[in-house]
């Protein structure tokens, strides 16, 4: 993964920030819209394609964009960085390739062991019985 790429292919938008600011808030555009086109991107391979297709499919839009927002402070350049970074990380983990996982065989030392523990624990309940006269 290629990240500055990737970060030329961005699209960012301000736009005014909802919620509490007081007079500042109609007049500031401090919220970010950050949107990728992955389906025409040319920093990713096909196959990297695929993979962040299956694994982040559902925040993709029909068209095959991620949108994302960010108006948690209220600096626009802060919300940018903020955003940047959050997206390189759903790329960054939508690309990880799972380890796959070999069945294992139980030794026969533990199963030997386990019966051995389940006849100890019989023996001591047959015990604590009282005797059939």
């Amino acid at each position: 993964m290629e990240t500055d790429k990737i970060i030329s292919e961005l699209q960012f938008k301000a736009v005014r920030s909802s919620g509490a600011g007081g007079q500042n808030v109609n007049k500031v555009s401090s919220k970010v819209v950050l949107s990728f086109d992955l389906k025409n991107s040319q920093a990713l391979s096909d196959e990297e394609k695929l993979l962040l297709e299956n694994k982040i499919g559902n925040r993709l839009t029909t068209e095959q964009i991620l949108i994302l927002n960010c108006d948690e402070d209220r600096s626009q350049l802060k919300n940018k960085s903020i955003v940047t970074k959050r997206f390189l990380d759903i790329i960054a983990a939508g690309l990880v390739i799972p380890k796959i996982r070999k069945a294992t065989k139980i030794p026969k030392s533990v199963i030997r062991k386990r019966i051995k523990d389940k006849k100890n624990i019989s023996e001591i309940k047959q015990s604590r019985r009282k005797p059939d006269f």
